[in-house]
């Protein structure tokens, strides 16, 4: 698996459903660069289990991820059309209505294969010709993404398991307290609490502490 920590976000240019039903035809990260986080995650598939959860469990936090600068986008392979269906579909029949946040577009599957958690693959066969082998959906891939368009932490999970959305609020907190400060943050840290300085006296402090 590529790890795309410490590296620019690639780049792309798709069809994404914005505002909870508006059809756009040329959405791109880089419209946040330099002045927004971003929070990109991947699903595997509209109107399936898992993913409304963790999708409605975003939108339930919009409001903590404004007030810390950061915007939240998802994206799956499936179309706009699905896309659109189901962001107009109530929860309480398997949709996402309510969610607002940009969903992008993925059918030629490239952004997967750009992010690396595209679960099937292409390959060549014994004739020579590329075809695809597996599934053409997104593992539950998620990267936070800092002002300058560099990926700064990045959780690939198997179809199963869902996210923790407070965990990625905890990550953000963490990364722009490391920005701000110029210290680090120990194990579980959370906002609030007492960060260190990258140094052996640093960390004796911190342990002496406890």
């Amino acid at each position: 698996m590529s790890v795309l920590v410490g590296k620019k976000a690639p780049a792309f240019n798709a069809k994404a459903v914005v505002n909870g039903g508006e059809i756009v035809e040329n959405f791109s990260l880089s419209q946040y660069e330099g002045d927004k986080y971003v929070v990109f995650f991947f699903y595997p598939a509209d109107f399936t289990f898992v993913c409304p959860t963790e999708l409605i469990a975003f939108e339930e936090k919009a409001a903590e991820f404004a007030a810390r600068n950061v915007v939240v986008v998802g994206a799956s392979t499936d179309s706009e059309f699905s896309h659109w269906k189901w962001l107009q579909t109530p929860q309480n029949q398997g949709g996402i209505q309510g969610v607002k946040y940009p969903l992008v577009v993925d059918q030629t599957l490239n952004i997967s294969k750009d992010y690396d958690v595209l679960i099937g693959s292409d390959e060549y066969t014994e004739e020579g010709d590329i075809t695809f082998v597996g599934e053409p959906k997104a593992y539950r891939g998620l990267f936070l993404i800092d002002k300058a368009g560099v990926v700064r932490h990045q959780l690939v999970n198997d179809l199963p398991l869902g996210r923790n959305v407070d965990e990625v609020l905890r990550l953000i907190d963490a990364l722009q307290f490391t920005e701000e400060f110029g210290e680090v943050c120990p194990a579980n840290w959370k906002k609030g609490e007492k960060s260190l300085k990258a140094t052996q006296e640093g960390i004796a402090s911190y342990l002496s502490e406890k």
